[in-house]
């Protein structure tokens, strides 16, 4: 069963996932009071319980947690893809109620249309929202360069690398000019060489467009990487369990002591989260051995379980 959360711990966990410049101005995402479950063998699984956060305009946030916390699920929820059981989501103080064009989600899988061309996915949004031929042509030039592909601008996906169509789906995510960008684990699936320099080429987008950006993924390095704020969620039912500011420079590098110390104190809490999820899959009682972290940051951390 799981514990309730003490009256002090609420107003830790409130304070903590208030964006740093509230005080500034009015948050751009607000989650409140969230709850989630699904149907599952004839009763009900809570997998989102009690979530509160708030994220500032132009903010770049990460979702971690071990699998089946319910990150990806919170993606959805923002993006109008599914409903909450209680609780609601507000974008600029307005209650979503359905998807909008305000957001986008680019997912693992990057699902491009395989009969059309880089340049045709790209232009693909635009083109549903009735954009005229010559400027959409013109703005999906524009993002294909931004993301280094004006060479493979007449490919199709077949002859495209994986971290290629990945970069082909953020080009036609941007190319609907969304406030929000929601990614979920946009890069699961690279090798690690790819993966970096996606990293780097969605900074180098972040920082162009000021786009509000939520970000999954389950690596510890990759979170504290990309993100101003890190939320880390906890073991079913997801419950957010910290938030981590990094209060650190882009670019980071990782052999930088207060990033490591950042990892290790992260990588610490997950370890106690990876525990739960262990035993509740195999009915044992699992510890983390007493001074050891769960895994290396770049540890992909619960991902296989």
């Amino acid at each position: 069963m799981t514990q309730a959360l003490t009256e002090q711990e609420r107003r830790k966990i409130a304070e903590a996932t208030k964006p740093a410049s509230s005080t500034e101005a009015e948050p751009h995402v607000v989650v409140e009071s969230l709850y989630k479950s699904f149907a599952h063998n004839g009763g009900r699984v809570e997998v989102l319980q009690e979530i509160n956060l708030s994220i500032r305009q132009g903010e770049f946030v990460c979702l971690l947690g071990p699998s089946g916390c319910g990150k990806s699920t919170l993606i959805n929820i923002i993006a109008g893809l599914d409903a909450p059981d209680r609780g609601r989501v507000l974008i600029h103080g307005q209650p979503v109620t359905r998807p909008g064009v305000d957001r986008v989600v680019v997912f693992q899988d990057a699902s491009l249309f395989p009969w059309l061309t880089v340049l045709g996915n790209v232009e693909f949004g635009p083109k549903m929202q009735g954009i005229a031929s010559g400027e959409r042509r013109a703005k999906a030039l524009e993002l294909i360069k931004l993301v280094h592909l004006s060479k493979f601008a007449n490919a199709y996906p077949y002859q495209l690398s994986g971290g290629m169509k990945q970069r082909v789906a953020i080009a036609r995510a941007l190319a609907m000019d969304p406030e929000i960008l929601l990614m979920d684990e946009p890069f699961g699936a690279l090798d690690a060489q790819t993966r970096g320099m996606l990293q780097r080429e969605l900074l180098e987008i972040w920082q162009a467009t000021g786009k509000t950006v939520v970000f999954v993924t389950h690596n510890v390095r990759e979170a504290t990487g990309l993100g101003e704020r890190v939320f880390e969620i906890s073991a079913r039912p997801g419950r957010i369990k910290h938030a981590y500011a990094v209060d650190l420079p882009q670019p980071r590098s990782n052999s930088d002591p207060r990033l490591l110390s950042l990892q290790q104190k992260i990588l610490g809490s997950l370890g106690e989260e990876i525990a739960k999820v262990m035993q509740d899959e195999t009915g044992l009682p699992y510890e983390p051995q007493e001074g050891r972290v769960a895994a290396a940051p770049d540890r992909a951390l619960g991902m296989h379980i």
